[in-house]
């Protein structure tokens, strides 16, 4: 009985007054389209000189806005890595050692070896060490300005020497 009586409610048919001998079914006067809705917003603040906000333009760069930035930044290609080097060790034949020897034969110069190694051991140590501060935040510390601005530079400055020491193994 349920299912028959949502049935009916959802064609829109009526049941509940009984003077109507016909279906009725309720219609809504049609509105704007979303279009349209869209241009008069734009007209509106483009009359009123308001600028697109939020937008980076508007805004003065600092250190927390950058780190944040970065921090959502190194998630994604860390995890877009490590999902392409997880498809590439399904697809690929070979082993691990094979494409190991195949790089080993390219004769890159220790120079960039040391920045490739440098590029993939800064963003994992960044990201670490940045994600352990937010976890500080979350037990609600660390949120006024001067604790903000330190616990920032110290996640920076562990960043480059944790990088600098992997480079170097």
């Amino acid at each position: 009985m349920a299912l028959l009586l949502r049935t009916l409610s959802r064609q829109g048919v009526c049941l509940s007054k009984p003077h109507y001998h016909v279906l009725y079914r309720q219609a809504a006067p049609m509105g704007t389209t979303a279009k349209e809705e869209m241009n008069k917003f734009w007209a509106k603040n483009s009359s009123l000189n308001r600028p697109m906000s939020p937008h980076i333009t508007i805004y003065k760069w600092s250190i927390p806005m950058m780190m944040s930035i970065t921090h959502r930044g190194t998630g994604i290609g860390l995890s877009g890595a490590i999902s392409a080097f997880a498809m590439a060790a399904l697809i690929l034949p070979g082993n691990y050692t094979h494409y190991l020897d195949l790089i080993h034969s390219l004769s890159v110069g220790p120079f960039l070896i040391g920045l490739a190694k440098f590029g993939i051991a800064f963003p994992v140590s960044y990201h670490t060490y940045n994600g352990i501060r937010h976890l500080y935040w979350d037990i609600g510390k660390g949120f006024k300005i001067p604790e903000v601005y330190r616990t920032g530079y110290t996640v920076i400055g562990l960043s480059v020497i944790t990088s600098i020491a992997l480079t170097l193994m």
